[in-house]
Protein backbone atom coordinates (compact mmCIF):
# COMPACT_ATOMS: atom_id res chain seq x y z
CA UNK A 1 0.00 0.00 0.00
CA UNK A 2 1.25 3.29 -1.19
CA UNK A 3 1.83 5.86 1.26
CA UNK A 4 0.72 9.66 0.77
CA UNK A 5 3.93 11.91 1.08
CA UNK A 6 2.26 15.32 0.24
CA UNK A 7 3.02 17.66 3.82
CA UNK A 8 -0.59 17.55 5.86
CA UNK A 9 -3.03 20.71 5.00
CA UNK A 10 -2.58 23.10 8.15
CA UNK A 11 -5.60 24.23 8.73
CA UNK A 12 -6.04 27.95 11.42
CA UNK A 13 -9.40 27.65 12.65
CA UNK A 14 -10.58 31.87 13.91
CA UNK A 15 -13.46 31.98 16.43
CA UNK A 16 -14.94 34.84 18.72
CA UNK A 17 -17.02 32.35 21.24
CA UNK A 18 -17.65 29.14 22.51
CA UNK A 19 -15.49 27.04 19.44
CA UNK A 20 -17.96 24.17 18.99
CA UNK A 21 -16.99 24.22 15.29
CA UNK A 22 -13.65 24.49 16.43
CA UNK A 23 -13.84 21.62 18.13
CA UNK A 24 -15.99 19.60 15.22
CA UNK A 25 -13.02 19.98 13.44
CA UNK A 26 -10.13 19.54 15.67
CA UNK A 27 -11.82 15.91 16.69
CA UNK A 28 -12.38 14.90 12.92
CA UNK A 29 -8.55 15.78 12.42
CA UNK A 30 -8.07 14.00 15.46
CA UNK A 31 -9.93 10.63 14.55
CA UNK A 32 -8.83 10.80 11.02
CA UNK A 33 -11.87 11.57 9.03
CA UNK A 34 -9.96 14.78 7.72
CA UNK A 35 -7.25 12.90 7.17
CA UNK A 36 -3.59 14.39 6.51
CA UNK A 37 -4.55 17.41 7.66
CA UNK A 38 -3.05 19.10 10.83
CA UNK A 39 -4.73 22.09 13.12
CA UNK A 40 -1.88 24.56 12.88
CA UNK A 41 -3.38 27.05 14.72
CA UNK A 42 -6.75 28.16 16.87
CA UNK A 43 -6.64 32.03 17.04
CA UNK A 44 -9.28 34.13 18.65
CA UNK A 45 -10.04 37.58 18.42
CA UNK A 46 -11.90 37.49 22.07
CA UNK A 47 -9.40 37.08 24.65
CA UNK A 48 -11.98 35.68 26.75
CA UNK A 49 -13.45 33.27 24.49
CA UNK A 50 -14.49 30.12 25.99
CA UNK A 51 -13.37 28.22 22.35
CA UNK A 52 -9.62 29.13 23.96
CA UNK A 53 -9.72 26.96 26.36
CA UNK A 54 -11.69 24.21 24.75
CA UNK A 55 -9.09 24.29 22.27
CA UNK A 56 -6.06 23.66 24.53
CA UNK A 57 -7.53 20.94 26.09
CA UNK A 58 -6.74 19.43 22.93
CA UNK A 59 -3.08 20.57 23.17
CA UNK A 60 -3.87 22.88 19.93
CA UNK A 61 -1.84 25.66 19.34
CA UNK A 62 -4.01 28.72 20.49
CA UNK A 63 -3.31 32.42 20.14
CA UNK A 64 -5.64 35.31 22.12
CA UNK A 65 -5.30 38.39 19.39
CA UNK A 66 -8.01 40.59 21.11
CA UNK A 67 -9.58 42.66 18.54
CA UNK A 68 -11.38 45.27 20.31
CA UNK A 69 -9.67 48.79 20.40
CA UNK A 70 -7.01 47.66 17.52
CA UNK A 71 -7.73 49.36 14.35
CA UNK A 72 -8.67 46.84 11.78
CA UNK A 73 -5.45 46.90 9.70
CA UNK A 74 -3.24 46.66 12.62
CA UNK A 75 -5.20 43.60 13.88
CA UNK A 76 -5.27 41.95 10.21
CA UNK A 77 -1.49 42.58 9.89
CA UNK A 78 -1.08 40.76 13.19
CA UNK A 79 -3.42 37.93 11.81
CA UNK A 80 -1.23 37.45 8.85
CA UNK A 81 1.97 37.11 10.45
CA UNK A 82 0.67 34.26 12.75
CA UNK A 83 -0.96 32.70 9.82
CA UNK A 84 2.75 32.99 7.96
CA UNK A 85 4.75 32.19 11.46
CA UNK A 86 2.70 28.77 11.81
CA UNK A 87 2.36 27.78 7.53
CA UNK A 88 -1.25 28.10 7.52
CA UNK A 89 -2.57 26.22 4.16
CA UNK A 90 -6.72 26.70 5.16
CA UNK A 91 -8.30 29.22 7.16
CA UNK A 92 -11.64 28.01 8.49
CA UNK A 93 -14.11 30.72 10.19
CA UNK A 94 -15.82 29.28 13.16
CA UNK A 95 -17.72 31.61 14.89
CA UNK A 96 -15.58 34.61 13.72
CA UNK A 97 -17.51 37.84 14.72
CA UNK A 98 -14.87 40.56 13.45
CA UNK A 99 -15.54 41.61 9.30
CA UNK A 100 -12.33 41.05 7.38
CA UNK A 101 -11.30 43.68 4.70
CA UNK A 102 -11.35 42.84 1.02
CA UNK A 103 -7.74 42.77 1.14
CA UNK A 104 -7.08 40.45 3.55
CA UNK A 105 -10.36 38.35 1.58
CA UNK A 106 -8.08 38.65 -1.77
CA UNK A 107 -5.24 37.56 -0.09
CA UNK A 108 -6.77 34.22 0.85
CA UNK A 109 -9.51 33.58 -2.17
CA UNK A 110 -10.11 29.92 -2.40
CA UNK A 111 -8.43 29.25 1.01
CA UNK A 112 -11.02 30.64 3.15
CA UNK A 113 -14.19 28.89 4.37
CA UNK A 114 -16.95 29.72 6.48
CA UNK A 115 -20.44 28.84 8.20
CA UNK A 116 -23.37 30.25 8.35
CA UNK A 117 -26.72 28.98 10.40
CA UNK A 118 -28.96 29.45 7.77
CA UNK A 119 -29.98 28.06 3.64
CA UNK A 120 -27.49 30.62 2.03
CA UNK A 121 -28.38 33.22 0.03
CA UNK A 122 -31.84 33.00 2.40
CA UNK A 123 -31.15 35.31 5.70
CA UNK A 124 -27.13 36.25 5.77
CA UNK A 125 -25.88 38.00 8.32
CA UNK A 126 -26.45 37.96 12.60
CA UNK A 127 -29.64 36.35 14.14
CA UNK A 128 -30.20 34.36 10.48
CA UNK A 129 -32.25 31.81 13.29
CA UNK A 130 -34.56 34.42 14.39
CA UNK A 131 -34.97 35.71 10.65
CA UNK A 132 -35.99 32.53 9.52
CA UNK A 133 -38.71 32.49 12.49
CA UNK A 134 -39.61 35.88 12.31
CA UNK A 135 -40.35 35.10 8.36
CA UNK A 136 -42.18 31.59 8.24
CA UNK A 137 -39.64 29.83 7.14
CA UNK A 138 -40.42 25.63 7.39
CA UNK A 139 -37.17 24.59 6.17
CA UNK A 140 -33.77 26.07 7.86
CA UNK A 141 -30.25 25.02 8.41
CA UNK A 142 -26.42 26.12 7.59
CA UNK A 143 -24.38 26.94 4.99
CA UNK A 144 -20.43 26.14 4.35
CA UNK A 145 -19.06 28.52 2.10
CA UNK A 146 -16.01 30.40 0.20
CA UNK A 147 -15.16 33.97 2.17
CA UNK A 148 -15.69 36.33 -1.02
CA UNK A 149 -15.69 40.50 -0.48
CA UNK A 150 -19.23 40.05 0.22
CA UNK A 151 -21.61 39.13 3.50
CA UNK A 152 -22.08 35.49 3.58
CA UNK A 153 -22.27 35.22 -0.61
CA UNK A 154 -19.25 33.05 -1.41
CA UNK A 155 -19.60 29.91 -3.56
CA UNK A 156 -21.53 27.56 -1.57
CA UNK A 157 -20.09 23.92 -0.65
CA UNK A 158 -22.05 22.08 1.34
CA UNK A 159 -25.63 22.52 2.73
CA UNK A 160 -27.71 20.66 5.09
CA UNK A 161 -31.03 21.42 6.21
CA UNK A 162 -33.94 20.37 9.13
CA UNK A 163 -37.38 21.25 9.77
CA UNK A 164 -38.56 24.56 11.20
CA UNK A 165 -40.55 22.69 14.17
CA UNK A 166 -43.48 24.60 15.67
CA UNK A 167 -42.61 24.81 18.92
CA UNK A 168 -39.34 25.94 17.71
CA UNK A 169 -37.69 29.18 19.66
CA UNK A 170 -34.57 30.81 18.60
CA UNK A 171 -32.90 28.97 20.82
CA UNK A 172 -34.02 25.17 19.64
CA UNK A 173 -33.87 26.62 16.76
CA UNK A 174 -30.05 27.48 17.33
CA UNK A 175 -29.07 24.44 19.16
CA UNK A 176 -30.63 22.04 16.59
CA UNK A 177 -28.89 23.41 13.29
CA UNK A 178 -25.48 23.42 15.26
CA UNK A 179 -25.72 19.54 14.98
CA UNK A 180 -25.81 20.04 11.35
CA UNK A 181 -23.31 22.62 11.21
CA UNK A 182 -20.69 20.32 13.26
CA UNK A 183 -21.19 17.83 10.16
CA UNK A 184 -21.05 20.24 7.15
CA UNK A 185 -17.99 21.61 8.18
CA UNK A 186 -15.91 18.70 8.73
CA UNK A 187 -17.47 17.51 4.99
CA UNK A 188 -17.07 20.81 3.22
CA UNK A 189 -13.29 21.01 4.21
CA UNK A 190 -13.18 16.94 3.05
CA UNK A 191 -14.34 18.26 -0.06
CA UNK A 192 -12.02 21.08 -0.77
CA UNK A 193 -8.92 19.28 0.14
CA UNK A 194 -9.76 16.15 -1.81
CA UNK A 195 -9.40 18.16 -5.01
CA UNK A 196 -12.72 16.23 -6.53
CA UNK A 197 -14.83 19.09 -7.25
CA UNK A 198 -14.35 22.23 -9.19
CA UNK A 199 -15.93 25.38 -9.39
CA UNK A 200 -18.70 25.85 -12.70
CA UNK A 201 -20.19 29.25 -12.19
CA UNK A 202 -21.12 29.23 -9.01
CA UNK A 203 -21.82 25.83 -8.63
CA UNK A 204 -19.84 23.35 -6.80
CA UNK A 205 -19.60 20.74 -8.46
CA UNK A 206 -17.66 16.61 -8.48
CA UNK A 207 -15.77 16.64 -11.40
CA UNK A 208 -16.81 14.83 -14.90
Amino acid sequence: MSVSTKPPTRIAIMISGRGSNCMAIVRAVRDGRLPNCEIAVVISNVSAAPGIEAARVFNVPVVALEGRGRQQAEHEEAIGALLTKFRVDLICLAGYMRVLSANFVREWQGKMLNIHPSLLPAFPGLHAQRQALDYGAQIAGCSVHFVDESVDGGILIVQRAIDVLPTDTEATLSDRILAEEHIAYVEAIRRVLSGDHEIVGRRYLPRA
